[in-house]
């Protein structure tokens, strides 16, 4: 996959932080920059874990899925980004508080990067390596919820629903993109 697809991709993913990141910058009201590099980083090193997590399980089901594996990647990306835009436009708010320790990280860096475990398994049917692809969505998925911290105490909470359909799109426009590739289509 070029790297062109492995940036749009990590945009995509990095919508649900940017949308949580947001909520936080608006609960803090003037985050501080120690606010905003944990809530990046938070949310940048789970995006990067999860889609390694995701090749190593999508690389030991390989053989049983390669006959099939651009339809597996497409159908993934799709119910990501449908769900993505659907969770956009239905209208509901996030409700995050201001605090930043690990019981209220935690479980929004896992919840916001559970995506990027799916995104992790179609890589292990398009990718040599992990890495760089991991790297990228890492350091893409901080520098988007550093600027969502710092941009939701200005911006308010209409530009989180935004973003999400936003990603929801890239990621099945991308799905779109390899299951057109392998199929000949593209």
């Amino acid at each position: 996959m070029d790297v062109l697809s492995v940036f749009l991709i990590a945009v995509g993913l990095a919508m649900d932080a940017l949308a949580v990141s947001v909520c936080k910058g608006l609960s803090l009201r003037e985050p501080s920059v120690r606010h905003i590099l944990i809530i990046g980083l938070w949310f940048g090193a789970f995006q990067a874990l999860m889609p390694v997590i995701g090749f190593f399980l999508g690389t030991a089901m390989y053989d049983l899925i390669s006959d099939y594996d651009h339809w597996i990647a497409f159908i993934l990306l799709a119910i990501i980004g449908l769900n993505m835009v659907r969770e956009g436009l239905s209208g509901e708010e996030e409700s995050v508080d201001a605090d930043v320790g690990v019981r209220a990280m935690l479980p929004l860096a896992i919840a916001t990067s559970i995506d990027a475990l799916a995104v992790g398994i179609t890589f292990a049917m398009t990718e040599g390596s992990i890495a760089v692809p991991a790297l990228i969505i890492g350091v893409v998925t901080f520098a988007i919820s550093a600027v969502g911290v710092k941009a939701g105490s200005y911006v308010g909470q209409r530009f989180g629903s935004i973003a999400e359909v936003f990603g929801g799109v890239i990621l099945v426009l991308i799905g779109l993109k390899i299951l057109l590739e392998h199929t000949g289509f593209l």
